[in-house]
Order: C-alpha cells, then sequence, then structure tokens
C-alpha cells in the first residue's frame, strides 16, 4: 500500500521559515518524481517542487523559486521542502505527491496517481 505522509506545517509570521517533510511508503522511492503542491482557498492546485530522486535534479515552480528548496534522503523515503522568507500569499494546504511521468509533465498535478493528505502553513503579516 503506498503511502505519503507530509509533516511540518504550521503558523509563521512573514520572513521567516518552516520546513515539511514527506515520509513515502510502499513504493520504490527512486522510479518516482516526488512533489510539493500547495492549494490555497478558492485557489487551484499549484506546482511548487519535485525531484526525481535525492540529489537529483530539482524542479520548482516560478513564485518559489530561490526561496524554497526540496531535497530527499534516500534512505529514509523522504523528500523534504525547506521554506525561507514565507510570504502570507504562500498559505496554503501543502501536499506531497508521487508520479511515474515523464519530466515534460512534473508540473501536472493529473499525472500524480498517489497523494498524502496535506499539511497546512498559515503565514501572518
Amino acid at each position: 500500500q503506498v503511502q505519503l505522509a507530509e509533516s511540518g506545517g504550521g503558523l509563521v509570521q512573514a520572513g521567516e521559515s518552516l520546513r515539511l517533510s514527506c515520509e513515502v511508503s510502499g513504493l520504490a522511492f527512486i522510479n518516482y518524481h516526488i512533489a510539493w503542491f500547495r492549494q490555497a482557498p478558492g485557489k487551484e492546485r499549484e506546482f511548487v517542487a519535485a525531484s526525481k530522486r535525492p540529489g537529483g535534479t530539482e524542479y520548482y515552480g516560478g513564485s518559489v523559486k530561490g526561496r524554497f528548496t526540496i531535497s530527499g534522503d534516500k534512505a529514509k523515503k523522504m523528500m523534504d521542502l525547506q521554506m525561507n522568507s514565507l510570504k502570507p500569499e504562500y498559505m496554503a494546504v501543502y501536499y506531497c505527491a508521487s508520479s511515474k511521468a515523464a519530466v515534460s509533465a512534473i508540473r501536472q498535478s493529473e499525472k500524480y496517481r498517489y497523494w498524502g493528505q496535506g499539511t497546512q502553513v498559515a503565514v501572518s503579516s
């Protein structure tokens, strides 16, 4: 059974940092992209970041590039998202997901088969 479990969300002030973690079980970690998406109330789900494997090529959404870093631990089957200089507009539920889709589709949420339950990130101004 494939499971993804996010942790690390919370309430911070603008400019502060948070680190989200995604623990993956039930799949061969190295064969999947692991991505982070976010969804704010009333908005569509948005691609945040992804990596094929720990140490592999990293992909970022335009709004977070330079602020967020995705990193993984193959042994622990974890894929983390370090979020720095948070802004109020980054407030959303953050989800991790896994996919075997081609790199060309890495930003497309519909290509991801397995999803976690999400973790809430709130940023006060």
